[in-house]
């Protein structure tokens, strides 16, 4: 699915339990993550197609992830939909 879709389900706030990891989806395709007080950690584009998202930073640097329950996995990571 193209992420351009203002709309779509994933786009928005997820956090890990401890809130130390911020992951903002954004609605032009864009991602910025946030780490403790470090506020735009990492940015760069994303990609989603089904549940699957994958990611590549401004640095080049590519990962990826999946939404299973609107529960993202992530790199190790469990991120949750901040209301």
């Amino acid at each position: 699915m193209n992420t351009q879709n203002h709309t779509h389900p994933y786009v928005g706030m997820w956090v890990t339990k401890d809130g130390h990891i911020r992951h903002e989806l954004l609605p032009n395709g864009r991602y910025d993550e946030a780490r403790g007080n470090r506020k735009s950690a990492y940015q760069g584009k994303y990609t989603i197609t089904g549940d699957h998202i994958d990611y590549v930073d401004d640095t080049g640097f590519t990962a990826d992830g999946d939404f299973r329950n609107f529960v993202l996995y992530h790199a190790g990571m469990v991120l949750y939909r901040e209301n």
